[in-house]
């Protein structure tokens, strides 16, 4: 009798799972069974849905060619069964069965299974709070969902996303631009919490207000009201008019039907496996949203939902269901998005996990054109890089700005991924022309930067440090070494200006018993101001991590202002 596999789950883990089962074992009998009307979709496309970026809703459930992944096209293309609108009620583990029920029926029916694969990915979390069960409170998750979503911007003036993360915050741009006053409320103290640290999430932030998106932070959403359909946003005492509510806080795996089965649920709640993707039971496998892997940097158990790893992950677990061998060693937790002109991202560790997981650091801010900057349409992007100090291996990097973040965040995933120094990173060969980088590619600069601070030869201080000496009261001097021009456009109110070509003939006029921190715009002079302070005798000399142009504090010049609570 040919083998029977059976998957649970049609979105992007369980799809590919079941493909790649029947490519291993073409006489196998594969069946994906899926509660939805649609299945292998893209949800991560949802906002540009609704945004009118893309097009047709087909388009997220199509090949690149253009035919819908449906039914028919896996019963004619992958030689694989599915079953829609039907639900998976529970798993005989010693007969080997599942119990099904088809939607709108009351009918149990069984399939036998020789293998089965759970890739029952994930939900929104809903919070336990008053009335969110009102009319127009929406997730974005299923392309329901989307449809739903574009409607209500159609129809409605105001918009509160619940969530200032990565589907948060796409979906915010999403309703501004069909119009809507969009308000992103997060209730921790910035945006994308646990993938930038504070000054780049700042940046982000400063973006979405410069496109008229209010953003409140370090507040927690109690509750809504409303009659007919959500009216407004409880924020404690406070209330905002809200004709759609959008909660992406975050999603929670789906692991009840594997735990109701006895499969063994991980720390991270998500269902455990091991590196072939095999629960305890050895004739089951999970993958996608729903299952845990291990970090690489850490060792930990971790689950980052992305449709990358689901991917990846169902490859696998189709492999080894099929009787073949493959293994999946685990994640870093690279993400990026891209919101209005700002792109962000982050692979490996950020300064805060880092420093949570017991590693001693170094960290640089390296701000810079994504292309040489003499060629048309550079854009600046600021990098932040993570090493260890003891052993100078990268651990992490940020980036975030209007050019081309993506290629630099590749890159140091894949010298993470391998475990390399920063002295390493310095030296990879990277594609170089004008219409792609600098000679000197922002990567590498500050591969070289954290060099020098590794080395001792550099010692920076962040923008957050700067600030809460100012804010303490501390006596020293932040001093600026641009020009008279630079200094006057914009600034950091408190700066002493003296330009690094003058600095050698002032030094009389700065205090030998203070702490001296030099900046310009990007600090590549604050360094060389530091280098110079230090020849001359100074013993307490820094310079300003990325400049200027890394600073996320309201500056001299500068209307913008950061709003973190009501």
């Amino acid at each position: 009798m040919n083998m029977r596999i059976v998957v649970i789950g049609a979105n992007a883990a369980g799809a590919k799972a079941a493909s790649k089962a029947k490519r291993i074992n073409p006489k196998a009998e594969v069946t994906l069974i899926d509660r939805g009307s649609f299945i292998s979709y893209g949800a991560c496309g949802i906002p540009y849905y609704v945004s009118d970026t893309v097009a047709d809703v087909k388009e997220l459930m199509s090949t690149p060619v253009g035919v819908v992944r449906d039914a028919h096209f896996f019963k004619k293309v992958k030689g694989v069964t599915v079953k829609t609108r039907t639900k998976v009620t529970g798993i005989d583990r010693e007969a080997k069965v599942v119990h099904l029920l088809e939607t709108g029926t009351a009918e149990i029916a069984s399939l036998e299974y020789d293998r089965l694969i759970l890739a029952t990915g994930s939900s929104p979390f809903i919070p336990q709070i008053s009335n969110v069960d009102l009319p127009n409170i929406l997730t974005v998750k299923s392309i329901e969902d989307a449809e739903l979503l574009k409607n209500c911007a159609i129809s409605g003036d105001t918009a509160c996303i619940v969530g200032g993360g990565l589907i948060g915050l796409e979906t915010a741009e999403a309703l501004q631009q069909k119009g809507m006053q969009v308000t992103v409320i997060e209730m921790r103290e910035q945006l994308l919490p646990g993938i930038l640290d504070q000054e780049m999430a700042f940046l982000v932030e400063k973006q979405l207000r410069q496109q008229g998106v209010r953003v409140i932070t370090g507040s927690r959403v109690t509750g809504f009201t409303g009659e007919s359909a959500v009216e407004k946003v409880l924020i404690g005492e406070q209330e905002l008019p809200a004709d759609l509510v959008v909660l992406a806080p975050g999603v929670s795996p789906n692991v009840e039907l594997a735990r109701a089965a006895g499969i063994d649920i991980g720390i991270t709640g998500a269902i455990a496996v091991d590196a072939r993707l095999c629960t305890n039971d050895p004739y089951i496998y999970a993958c996608g949203d729903c299952c845990e892997t291990t970090h690489l940097i850490t060792g930990r158990k971790v689950n980052i939902p992305l449709g990358s790893t689901a991917n990846k992950q169902g490859r696998v677990a189709g492999i080894n269901a099929a009787g073949g061998a493959a293994t999946f060693s685990g994640v870093i937790g690279t993400s990026i998005l891209r919101v209005f002109t700002i792109n962000a991202g982050k692979t490996g560790l950020s300064e805060t996990e880092a420093k949570a997981s017991g590693f001693d650091i170094e960290t640089v801010l390296s701000p810079a054109h994504d292309k040489a900057h003499f060629f048309p349409g550079a854009r600046p992007i600021i990098l932040k890089l993570i090493a260890e100090k003891t052993t100078g291996r990268v651990l992490g990097l940020q980036a975030v700005g209007e050019g081309a973040v993506d290629k630099r965040l590749d890159a140091a995933a894949t010298a993470i991924t391998f475990r390399a120094t920063a002295e390493q990173l310095s030296q990879i060969d990277l594609a170089y022309a004008p219409p792609y980088s600098a000679a000197m590619d922002n990567l590498i600069v500050a591969a070289d930067i954290m060099k020098n601070k590794l080395t001792g030869h550099g010692r920076g201080i962040s923008s957050h440090e700067v600030k809460q000496k100012f804010d303490d009261g501390d006596d020293f001097i932040l001093l600026d070494v641009r020009s008279p021009a630079e200094h006057s456009e914009i600034g950091i109110e408190g700066a002493k200006l003296i330009p690094l070509g003058m600095l050698r003939e002032k030094l009389d006029e700065l205090p030998r018993d203070k702490e001296i921190i030099a900046f310009c715009k990007v600090s590549l002079r604050g360094y060389e101001a530091q280098k110079i302070l230090d020849a001359a005798g100074f013993e307490n000399t820094k310079y300003l991590d990325g400049g200027i142009l890394a600073w996320p504090y309201p500056l001299r010049g500068n209307s913008i202002v950061t709003e973190h609570s009501l």
